[in-house]
């Protein structure tokens, strides 16, 4: 078990805290955008599929 003597010791985590912190704020980051870019990923895509749609229903009709 890893006990440290201060917070601050805890935040350093044996001088490898810039890596472990980073590596947990883009973890953190990564993780809260993905869903937002999937969702505009979708509706982006539904867009597309419905313009293609109208189109080739504009060739079929004429």
């Amino acid at each position: 078990m890893i006990y440290w003597n201060s917070f601050s010791d805890f935040l350093a985590m044996g001088g490898y805290g810039l890596y472990v912190w980073g590596s947990f704020g883009v973890t953190a980051l990564i993780m809260a955008s993905e869903p937002l870019l999937v969702a505009r990923r979708r509706k982006a895509t539904i867009a597309r599929l419905k313009r293609q749609l109208r189109a080739e229903s504009r060739t079929t009709d004429a």
